[in-house]
């Protein structure tokens, strides 16, 4: 008896940490405290925008974060129907959630926003109603990751979702344009500036932190699962075995 595996599995970690992680850790943990440290205490109010500024040191990092990792995801899995390797699709999925828990973040302290601008939460405009979708699509494809099946075609299935989605923002251009703060326009100069770009370099590095330790999490569960199909597949053939011994009964024919 053979079992086909349609996915290699190459060689890959044993535990979720290592150096790499350890040291993107610390700095990941550093510049959290010191993005709060400016965009709450040092960083002045805008002339225009006043304190509400200080959202928006949140909302771009982690917007810009979760467009990155759905714009990996698509990528990967544009790979995966090309290699059909494990590597691929463990990363396209790995992505899928780290942009799903940004995006929440983004409408999160972009509600905050909202209210404090328009004096609502929510407005249905469209930019607001795309970015929703987008996340909505992509809670979808890791809900479709969890429906019992084979690897290949699993894979294949969902690797079409974020190529099908990604192609429409590619080519009707969903994301914002101009500045750095898309709609808002703030005369961001100093340490305004420097804060900005901080936000987005630590949440950069942070995503990099959680995306090598999530990737980890879902090889090591495949090959759990291995272990576990290779366990079984060696206790049937052992009944098998014992269920044919040749061994004669007593008082059989000699």
């Amino acid at each position: 008896m053979t079992v086909d595996n349609p996915v290699p599995a190459a060689p890959g970690p044993i535990s979720t940490a290592s150096t790499a992680t350890r040291v993107l850790g610390l700095i990941s943990i550093v510049g959290l405290v010191a993005l709060a440290v400016f965009g709450l205490v040092l960083s002045p109010p805008d002339a225009k925008l006043g304190e509400t500024i200080r959202i928006l040191y949140m909302h771009v990092p982690t917007v810009s974060t979760a467009y990155l990792a759905f714009v990996i995801t698509a990528v990967a899995s544009i790979a995966y129907l090309w290699k059909r390797t494990e590597f691929w699709d463990l990363l396209a999925a790995s992505c899928a959630e780290l942009g799903v828990l940004f995006f929440g973040l983004t409408i999160l302290n972009g509600m905050l926003w909202g209210k404090i601008t328009w004096g609502v939460f929510w407005r249905w405009e469209p930019r607001l109603t795309t970015t929703a979708v987008l996340m909505l699509t992509y809670i979808g494809y890791l809900a479709v990751r969890q429906i019992p099946n084979d690897t290949r075609t699993r894979g294949t299935i969902t690797a079409m979702i974020p190529i099908t989605h990604k192609a429409v923002d590619w080519w009707r251009g969903l994301h914002q344009e101009k500045t750095i703060f898309g709609t808002v326009n703030p005369d961001m100069r100093g340490l305004q500036l420097f804060t900005a770009y901080l936000g987005l370099v630590v949440f950069l590095v942070l995503f990099a932190w959680l995306l090598i330790h999530r990737f980890r999490v879902a090889w090591l569960t495949e090959r759990a699962a291995d272990v576990g199909v290779d366990a079984a597949i060696a206790e049937r053939r052992a009944e098998r075995a014992l269920g044919s011994d040749p061994t004669p009964s007593p008082g059989g024919a000699s």
